[in-house]
C-alpha cells in the first residue's frame, strides 16, 4: 500500500490540482481567460513567438488540445498564426497588443497567488524549492525511462498496446524543444 504522507508524486498531483483550478476559476471569472490559455500567454511573453509543437512540449499539453487553445485565442484577438517558414506544416503563435494586455491583467492575479502560496517558506527555502523543482524537473525524461523499462520486464502487452494506439505524428511530443 502507497503512503501517501511520504509520496510525492500525490503531493505534486494534489498541489497543482489545486494551484490550477484555483487560477482557473479566478481567471475565467474575471477574464474569461482558462489555464491553458494564460499558459499559452506566459510562454509567449517570454518568447515572442512560439511554434505548437514547441509549447506542448514545455507546458505538457497534448497537440489537439494546443490546437484548440491556439484557435480560441485567435478568435479573441490575443495572438495572429502564421505558418513556420522553416516547417510550412507547423504553426507559430505570436503574442498582439491586446494578448499583451490580457497577459499583463493575469499576471498581477498570478503574481500574487505565487506570493501567498510561497509565504509559509523563508526566502533561502524558495530558493532551494525552486532548485530542487528545477533538477526534478530535468529528470522527468529519465522516469519515463525507466518506466519503459519497468514495462518491458512486466508488462510487455503494455507497450504493444500504446505502440498499436500512439499515431505517428505523436513522436518528439512532450519533449522539451
Amino acid at each position: 500500500m502507497i503512503d501517501l504522507n511520504n509520496y510525492a508524486p500525490a503531493y505534486f498531483t494534489w498541489i497543482a490540482n489545486k494551484l490550477s483550478s484555483g487560477a482557473s476559476q479566478a481567471y475565467l471569472a474575471a477574464f474569461d481567460v482558462g489555464i491553458e490559455s494564460w499558459r499559452v500567454l506566459v510562454l509567449l511573453a517570454i518568447e515572442g513567438s512560439i511554434s505548437a509543437q514547441k509549447a506542448c512540449g514545455i507546458i505538457g499539453m497534448d497537440k489537439a488540445s494546443m490546437s484548440r487553445c491556439f484557435k480560441s485565442m485567435q478568435a479573441r484577438g490575443f495572438i495572429e498564426l502564421a505558418l513556420d517558414p522553416q516547417d510550412g506544416r507547423a504553426r507559430i503563435a505570436t503574442l498582439t497588443q491586446s494578448g499583451r494586455a490580457m497577459h499583463d491583467q493575469i499576471r498581477d492575479i498570478a503574481m500574487a497567488r505565487e506570493r501567498v502560496f510561497l509565504s509559509v517558506l523563508t526566502a533561502a527555502e524558495r530558493k532551494v524549492l525552486l532548485d530542487l523543482l528545477r533538477r526534478l524537473h530535468e529528470n522527468l525524461p529519465a522516469v519515463e525511462i525507466a518506466t519503459r523499462e519497468h514495462l518491458s520486464r512486466h508488462h510487455p502487452h503494455a507497450l504493444q498496446r500504446k505502440k498499436n494506439t500512439e499515431p505517428a505524428s505523436r513522436s518528439g511530443v512532450g519533449q522539451r524543444t
